[in-house]
C-alpha cells in the first residue's frame, strides 16, 4: 500500500510536468526569442528586490495581526464609542483600495507628520490594510464558538480569561488559520504595489531590468517563480498547523 504523502508527491510531480511542458510548447509556438544573458547580469539587483519584499512582507505581517486582533477587540467591545471607532476603521480601509491608502497614506500624512523614511510607513500602511482583513477573520472566529462552549467552562469554574486561553482562543485559532493564511499571501503580492511610494521592491526592480535589458518575459517568470517559494512554504506550513489543531475531527 503506497503512502498518502508518496502519492501525493508523484501526482504533484505529474502535474508539473505537464504544465511545464505546457508552457514551453506555448512559448515555442510563438517563436519568442529568449535573452537570459541581459536578465543575469541584473541578479543581484533581483535578489535585492526579494529580499527587500521578504522584510516588508515580514514587517507588515506582524503589524497586521497586531492591528487585526485590536480591531477586532474594539468591535466586540460593551463601549458603543470603541465599537464604533474600530468598525469605522474596519469599513474604510476593507472599503478604499490599497493603492489609495498609499498614496493618502504616504504623500500626505506622512508628510504632514515628517515621517520621510517610505519603507517604515510603506509597511505600516501594508500592515493596516491587511490587518482590517484579519480583524474580521479574528472575530468571525471566536463568534463562531458556540455559547455551550462558554457554559460549559464556567460550570467547571474558568474565570473569563480562562476561558478564552483554554476553551475559545485555541478553536478560534484553528477555524482562523484558513482565512489568516490567504490574507498572508495576498499581503505578499500586494507588496508590489509599494513601488507607488519610491520602494524599489521586487517588482519595482524586475521593471527597471526589463528596461534596461530591453527584455519582457524573462524577468516577470523570475518573478512569479520567486513569489511562488515564499507564498507554497507558507501555506503548506499553515496546513500542517490546521492538522495540529484539528482535535475535534
Amino acid at each position: 500500500m503506497i503512502p498518502n504523502s508518496m502519492r501525493r508527491l508523484f501526482w504533484s510531480f505529474v502535474l508539473l510536468a505537464v504544465v511545464s511542458s505546457g508552457l514551453y510548447l506555448t512559448f515555442a509556438a510563438v517563436h519568442y526569442s529568449w535573452n537570459w544573458s541581459s536578465v543575469w547580469a541584473y541578479r543581484a539587483q533581483f535578489l535585492w528586490g526579494w529580499f527587500t519584499t521578504l522584510g516588508i512582507s515580514l514587517g507588515a505581517m506582524v503589524v497586521s495581526i497586531i492591528v487585526g486582533f485590536t480591531l477586532m477587540i474594539g468591535r466586540r467591545s460593551s463601549c458603543m464609542p470603541v465599537h464604533l471607532l474600530s468598525t469605522g476603521v474596519v469599513e474604510v480601509l476593507r472599503g478604499s483600495p490599497l493603492l489609495v491608502q498609499l498614496l493618502l497614506g504616504y504623500y500626505i500624512v506622512a508628510t504632514a507628520l515628517n515621517l520621510g523614511n517610505p519603507l517604515a510607513v510603506g509597511t505600516v500602511l501594508l500592515g493596516c490594510f491587511e490587518g482590517a482583513y484579519l480583524a474580521e477573520i479574528f472575530r468571525g472566529a471566536i463568534e463562531s464558538i458556540g455559547a455551550s462552549q462558554r457554559e460549559a467552562a464556567r460550570a467547571v469554574g474558568f474565570d473569563t480569561a480562562q476561558t478564552y486561553r483554554y476553551v475559545i482562543i485555541p478553536q478560534a485559532v484553528r477555524r482562523a488559520l484558513p482565512g489568516t493564511t490567504g490574507q498572508m499571501v495576498s499581503l505578499i503580492k500586494d507588496s508590489s504595489l509599494l513601488s507607488v511610494i519610491g520602494i524599489e521592491e521586487l517588482v519595482q526592480k524586475v521593471r527597471i531590468m526589463n528596461s534596461s535589458s530591453y527584455t519582457a518575459l524573462e524577468g516577470y517568470l523570475p518573478l512569479a517563480v520567486a513569489y511562488l517559494i515564499v507564498t507554497i512554504p507558507l501555506s503548506w506550513y499553515a496546513r500542517r498547523l490546521e492538522r495540529s489543531f484539528a482535535y475535534e475531527t
